[in-house]
């Protein structure tokens, strides 16, 4: 018996653990101390009524005889597909019902889609990134290169046809840096990939955030996408699916044998999403669905918009924020990632999260959120900027 020694090589991420650490010493020092956490990536809004009745309803099914249902199909069931679908054709996205396929969220799927790839194709990924893009690869021995985001690209890196690469992983509104691709830039993705035979594995979690109609919401908005992508989805920040988890990813059938080998390997290592979380997922999608989920998406948005503005009142230089809830900002008076973290928490009690976590692009950066309520997001920028306002 052997081990996949390529887990060795993995680098222990400390990041979370440190950052939950070092906020527990405070909190315990300083028992009185009102910490607002403006780092957290999970939602906190509840799932909106319509989501709820349909899990009602979901529930009431199962417990019925005539309406149980045992296991469905690992593809999803159609209503869902079709209204999936629905989605896509509404932001002017044609797609085939078998090309779409239900999962319980896009991480599973961004790390499962690396069976259908030989462990010898290059990877090419952003840094700053979302390190289960890294992981996964290393896991399964993958050698994987950077593509550079900085300040200087407003950390949207473009194409360099130097750099070789079979497997390019894009995001977009990013995590963590907010940035979001205009469908020029992702154009030129597009051509690159074709041009190197390679994939683009898409992930477009937070395309719910964008509001500016001129940036694309799915790469297939992209001539030409159908022949080189395929794309992640969830409903996490969408319609706070984090913890009922529900996702879908496109395969289109233009890719050849890809759309097959990836339906066969849902098949045999994939048992399906629960049929109540999918009613639920169904339910976003409905007219009275899209109006709430807005609600809540719009929420987030003002909160967003609360940190930028207050930033560029400090004349503290950024990125996100209006496409996403994520906002990417350069640590003032040139303290490193974790400086600036412990500035912030033991002078103004508000955590984030340093940059440097997320890559070796990310040092000196650092990544606030807004998924924190309206109420606690207007005080810590009162505090930010009674102490940055210059």
């Amino acid at each position: 018996m052997k081990i996949n020694e390529n887990y060795s090589k993995l680098e222990q991420s400390y990041l979370f653990s440190t950052i939950a650490k070092k906020v527990n010493e405070f909190a315990q020092n300083n028992p009185d101390a009102k910490i607002i956490r403006l780092g957290i990536g999970d939602v906190t809004l509840p799932l909106c009524n319509a989501v709820i009745q349909a899990l009602h309803n979901a529930v009431d099914e199962m417990g019925q005889q005539a309406t149980f249902r045992g296991y469905g199909p690992e593809q999803g069931y159609d209503f869902l597909r079709e209204s999936v679908k629905n989605y896509y054709k509404s932001h002017g996205v044609d797609l085939e019902l078998d090309e779409i396929f239900i999962s319980d969220g896009a991480k599973s799927d961004l790390g499962n889609i690396l069976d259908l790839f030989d462990k010898e194709n290059v990877v090419l990924v952003p840094d700053p990134v979302y390190p289960v893009y890294v992981d996964t690869n290393i896991m399964a021995g993958r050698k994987v290169l950077f593509a550079n985001a900085n300040k200087e690209n407003g950390f949207l890196p473009m194409p360099d046809k130097a750099v070789k690469a079979d497997i390019i992983y894009i995001c977009s509104p990013n995590n963590p840096t907010g940035a979001a691709y205009n469908k020029e830039q992702l154009s030129e993705w597009v051509k690159y990939a074709k041009e190197q035979n390679a994939i683009i594995l898409y992930d477009a979690a937070y395309e719910c955030f964008i509001s500016d109609n001129s940036l694309p919401r799915s790469i297939f908005e992209i001539e030409g996408a159908n022949d080189c992508a395929i794309e992640f989805c969830s409903l996490s920040k969408t319609a706070g699916f984090t913890g009922t988890r529900c996702g879908y990813t496109i395969v289109p059938k233009s890719l050849g044998k890809l759309n097959q080998m990836w339906l066969r390997r849902q098949t045999t290592k994939f048992n399906g999403v629960p049929y109540i979380v999918q009613r639920a997922a169904a339910a976003v999608f409905t007219e009275e669905g899209q109006k709430e989920i807005r609600e809540n998406i719009n929420y987030y948005k003002e909160n967003a918009k609360i940190i930028s503005d207050t930033l560029e009142k400090c004349n503290i230089w950024h990125v996100g924020g209006k496409h996403s809830p994520y906002i990417w900002l350069k640590c003032p008076n040139n303290m490193t990632s974790w400086e600036f973290f412990d500035e912030l928490l033991n002078k103004l009690q508000i955590v984030g999260t340093p940059g440097s976590g997320f890559g070796q692009n990310g040092e000196g950066f650092f990544r606030l959120t807004s998924f924190g309520s309206k109420e606690n997001t207007i005080e810590a920028m009162k505090r930010f900027e009674k102490a940055y306002m210059k």
